[in-house]
């Protein structure tokens, strides 16, 4: 017994074995779990599902039966694993939403697009086969396949099922396997047809040939392709690649209506993802969220913007950078080609391959029909024999022990011939029989002509292949649900766009106390300031734009003005957010968006144009943005508006300068040049820049001094000149402000 037992094993190294177990394991899942196969598009348990429920008679126009019927045909006779997977592989075939053209008709709950997992229990639900499936079916048992035993060998399964089209990109499919998946997408049957019966007839075309029909896959949820032409090529001349899907909307009654979400899109999570962000205040202007989906609209997502001002394009173009509605479909078109094999195949080999295919079942399907013409006109050449003898071949019948073979010799016929004869009833012995005879084998006989022309012409062949396909495209094709529109990349607003435009009056105080109170009305040297503090400047804008505060050094910082604290109280410091060097103080503020320009100058009478955009910086330590030398220091900034600027530049012994703002450099940074002419000691002590129409106001103490544009003409003057000297009474000038702008 010992020495049995040792000649039955077998001793190997564990790597060897565990290697050998891994790759048998690895090639099951591939071949028969994963990926479909090229001839019908079909993963295994697909392929035994649909053939079991052809089996149990439930076609198109049959009653449907129990779902738990039909599971338990496929894992009782051809799919022995768990009754949840194979049912789970079933109701994705019956899902409208995942399979571009159902291969299962449904009755009951077979989940929602928002849930696609949500069906019920197989034993409530019921099923039978759609019209589309005879594609796949109707040609199964006329000798175009071959069988295979099932796992116990007690009943045939063909290999796979003789498809009238290519299902496997009608339908796509997705699978992981060991070391390899596929993701292949659905695509419009009608283009599909059209292609391949465009390569039958031109086996040469290239791939650009076949995207004029087929141009882009098209999936059974609508909603539009945004990738570009080139890049759905790339994909169907590698076989991977990614396509971008986007939802559609229209706007309603001033509310923005989602009509088509992007395949595989929960609507429900979508509305989620939106609320989400209302809830944490980052989509102001989004006032209400409904879904008005019923069966009438499977998809009807409703977004309510605050108000009729709201950009209704910006708002949708972030929704789709930040939520569901666009989404990138991946496309791996990996399959089982015809030699068994795995590996990803271009758009061209798929449909060649298809073809090679085709021309197979339809070679097989056509040679199995002449070998019954033929045996038929075989049968009906004995059995006219019989009718021609009809009185003999009766006595030999009634006299003979043995009459096959005496039939047999006498009349020279086949054993074939003599037992459709030793078959006939009696009521066939009429004499109208011979006619019928006669005319069926004049009706064969036709038929196996143009059988044998077909099969013997490659062209006449092709053309049959091809008129079957435009058929089938006619009958079961439908329009294409996905819009092919090329659209720029979604981009996210930013936080500034995201909030609310308010308009706010930013104060800065002396010590570099700093607040915004609502609106422009606003008092701001009437504000009151801690004890020992006191108003320095302000500036009005829009809650949602840059803040830029500029001290004497000449670095410029970067705050939020919706952040600021509000004017109700004294403020917080600025040294709280920000980290100037020691001894700087803040000079200035500017406000406005990242284009506004603005000028910048220090005492020293050296400045030049800048945009805030430039100058900003969200480090704490500022940037450096106006260049100032050691005894001097920063002014405050003065933004740019209105028509025809000019710059009027004021010393603190009250020369004024004022100069057309083009004379000025625009830089990023830097000293500037010269504005005005100084005398030895003398600074400057503002900078304003306004429109041609406004008034300059000019500060000296208590008393301030309006100068209109036809006023100012005494002082104009080209950049780095000395100006004019202001009246008496303003030779100690600390400001300039503008009034009217």
């Amino acid at each position: 017994m010992a020495t049995t037992l040792e000649h039955e094993s077998e001793r190997q190294p564990l790597r060897i074995f565990a290697e050998k177990a891994y790759l048998d394991y690895a090639m099951y899942v591939i071949l028969d779990r994963a990926l479909p196969h090229i001839g019908d598009g079909l993963k295994p348990v697909q392929r035994r599902i649909v053939y079991a429920m052809s089996e149990l008679g439930l076609s198109a126009v049959s009653k449907p039966k129990k779902a738990a019927r039909t599971v338990g045909d496929v894992i009782g006779k051809f799919h022995p694993h768990g009754d949840s997977a194979c049912y789970e592989a079933m109701v994705i075939m019956a899902q409208s939403f995942s399979y571009r053209y159902p291969l299962i008709d449904g009755h009951g709950n077979w989940g929602t697009a928002d849930d696609p997992k949500s069906f019920a229990a197989m034993r409530y639900t019921e099923s039978k086969l759609t019209a589309y499936a005879a594609t796949l079916l109707s040609e199964l048992g006329q000798g175009t396949v071959d069988w295979q035993p099932n796992f116990d060998g007690t009943l045939d399964e063909p290999k796979t099922l003789p498809a009238r089209l290519p299902n496997v990109l009608l339908n796509g499919g997705t699978g992981i396997a060991v070391g390899m998946a596929t993701d292949i997408p659905p695509h419009n049957l009608r283009e599909v047809a059209a292609a391949t019966v465009h390569l039958l007839k031109n086996p040469n075309a290239d791939l650009d040939a076949l995207c004029e029909f087929m141009p882009a896959p098209d999936f059974p949820t609508g909603a539009e392709i945004i990738s570009s032409a080139a890049e759905i090529r790339q994909l169907y001349a590698t076989g991977n690649g990614m396509v971008r899907l986007r939802a559609t909307y229209t706007i309603e009654n001033g509310e923005i209506v989602i009509d088509a979400l992007p395949y595989q899109t929960s609507g429900a999570r979508v509305l989620e993802q939106i609320a989400g962000q209302m809830a944490a205040k980052k989509l102001p202007m989004v006032s209400d969220l409904r879904d008005e989906s019923d069966h009438e609209n499977p998809t009807r997502l409703i977004i309510v913007p605050r108000s009729n001002r709201v950009d209704m394009d910006a708002l949708m173009a972030h929704l789709f950078a930040t939520t569901g509605l666009e989404k990138g479909v991946r496309a791996n078109l990996n399959v089982i080609g015809l030699d068994g094999a795995p590996r990803v195949k271009n758009l061209r080999e798929i449909l060649s391959e298809w073809l090679v295919y085709r021309t197979d079942t339809v070679t097989r399907r056509l040679q199995y029909r002449l070998d019954a013409v033929l045996d038929r006109l075989h049968i009906l050449e004995g059995l006219l024999i019989a009718y021609l003898n009809i009185d003999e071949v009766i006595h030999i019948i009634r006299t003979e022990d043995e009459p096959k073979p005496v039939m047999m010799k006498r009349f020279d016929i086949t054993g074939t011939q003599a037992d459709a004869i030793l078959d006939l009833r009696l009521r066939h012995l009429m004499k109208l029989e011979e006619f019928k005879i006669r005319g069926e084998q004049e009706e064969l006989e036709a038929e196996r002509k143009t059988l044998e022309a077909t099969l013997g012409s490659r062209k006449k062949l092709n053309a049959l292949i091809a008129g079957e396909i435009e058929a089938d495209a006619d009958k079961y094709g439908d329009d294409r649900r996905s819009r092919l529109v090329e659209r720029d990349q979604a981009r996210a607003l930013s936080e500034a766009d995201l909030l609310p435009s308010e308009p706010v009056t930013v104060v800065l105080s002396r010590q570099g106390w700093i607040r915004a109170a609502k609106g422009h009305d606003v008092d701001a040297p009437g504000l009151s300031f801690r004890s020992g503090d006191e108003y320095l400047t302000h500036a009005a804008g829009r809650s949602n734009q840059t803040l830029i505060v500029i001290d004497s050094t000449g670095r410029s910082y970067t705050l939020a003005a919706h952040k600021l604290p509000s004017a109700r109280g004294q403020g917080e410091p600025l040294t709280g957010s920000l980290n100037p060097s020691d001894g700087a103080r803040f000079v200035g503020i500017a406000i406005g968006d990242e284009q506004t320009r603005c000028v910048l100058a220090s005492s020293a009478g050296n400045g030049f144009v800048t945009t805030l955009g430039e100058i900003s910086s969200r480090n704490k330590s500022g940037k450096a943005a106006l260049g100032v030398g050691r005894n001097d220091s920063a002014l405050t900034p003065s933004t740019v508006t209105g028509a025809d600027p000019e710059v009027c530049v004021v010393t603190g012994e009250g020369q004024l300068l004022c100069l057309p703002l083009g004379e000025l450099p625009e830089l990023a940074k830097g000293k500037g040049n010269k504005l005005i002419s100084l005398k030895k000691g003398e600074q400057v002590v503002a900078v304003q820049a306004l429109s041609a129409t406004a008034k300059l106001v000019i500060h000296s103490g208590r008393r301030h001094m309006t100068l209109k544009a036809a006023d100012r003409d005494i002082y104009r003057g080209p950049r780095a000149s000395r100006g004019k000297q202001l009246p008496r009474g303003y030779t100690q000038v600390q400001a300039l402000s503008v009034d009217g702008d």
